[in-house]
């Protein structure tokens, strides 16, 4: 079964930069999909031919099989970062005329607006002039027209930008929605912490290049450094450590427990589990995995190096 979206060997030049170098990626349907990377990596460059502003010097796009072509505009909704609302215009007279650009009748449009605007607590702003709105309303307001016409392909170019954390909640809650309710969805982001939260696969671009791809699973498993934060109450005021284990931190925070963190290069979770049984009572146990934010550092920072 091939992939929902395609895009394979994709090469974008402007004069003499290369904005996209031989870029390839696959995107599932109903899946959520990060597209990550430096600033001037390429990912803008990337969205904009996937939404036909600009067209690649080679390579090709496929959606659902077929090649990338001006009937798939109707089935993308795209949230630049840049935004395009009309601030002398009020908003809901806004929000109904850009659903209808994009093929939903004017009673439609009305019904499923108020329905979104209930959502977001927004119904009050529905005759209130845009300029009259914060970043986080002005926000709201784009990723409403965004979904209105209900389009198989979402396309957010940095979503969270201007939303405090319970709106931030709130827009993530609702790009789940709309993924479990079929929509594929890919986005660009800064913000890692929402990466990890909500991306089945990402690509990493540094330098118009792809570096990094797969499951955020995988990922984090494949940079793990077999580290691990241990709590324990013990009597013990020094441990016996067996080679091959490394303290890294040792603190007590209260009488009898001790906070560890230990890096191991041979021992397996279960035999350091054992060894640190003989050791004291285990309150707790974790295994440290690196963030998204750890392994993006470390990625486009090699690769500048090179």
């Amino acid at each position: 079964m091939s992939p929902f979206i395609q895009v394979s060997n994709v090469c974008k030049s402007f004069a003499t930069h290369k904005a996209l170098d031989n870029i390839s990626l696959n995107v599932e349907k109903q899946s959520i999909y990060g597209l990550l990377g430096p600033n001037g990596a390429g990912k803008t460059t990337l969205i904009r031919i996937l939404n036909q502003i600009t067209a690649p010097d080679s390579g090709s796009v496929f959606i659902n099989g077929e090649s990338l072509n001006p009937k798939h505009i109707a089935q993308i909704g795209y949230m630049p970062e840049e935004r395009g609302l009309y601030k002398k215009m009020k908003v809901g007279e806004q929000a109904v005329y850009l659903a209808q650009l994009k093929g939903v009748s004017k009673n439609d449009a009305q019904q499923r607006l108020k329905e979104w605007f209930r959502k977001f607590e927004i119904l009050s702003w529905w005759d209130k002039k845009v300029e009259e709105l914060s970043k986080g309303m002005q926000q709201k307001i784009q990723f409403i027209t965004t979904v209105i016409h209900e389009p198989e392909i979402l396309i957010f170019d940095e979503p969270f930008s201007g939303f405090d954390p319970i709106n931030a909640n709130l827009l993530k809650s609702e790009i789940i929605n709309l993924r479990d309710k079929g929509t594929t969805i890919l986005f660009s982001t800064h913000n890692m912490a929402s990466v990890e939260e909500l991306c089945d696969h990402i690509t990493l671009i540094s330098n118009g290049k792809n570096i990094l791809q797969g499951s955020v699973f995988n990922i984090k498993n494949d940079f793990r450094t077999n580290t691990f934060e241990a709590i324990i109450r013990t009597c013990k005021t020094e441990l016996q450590l067996p080679d091959g284990l490394t303290m890294l931190h040792c603190s007590s925070p209260a009488d009898g427990i001790l906070d560890l963190k230990l890096k191991t290069d041979n021992l397996s979770p279960n035999a350091l589990i054992s060894m640190l049984t003989a050791e004291g009572e285990i309150i707790s146990f974790n295994e440290i995995l690196p963030t998204m934010n750890d392994i993006f550092i470390q990625m486009v920072t090699n690769d500048k190096s090179k």
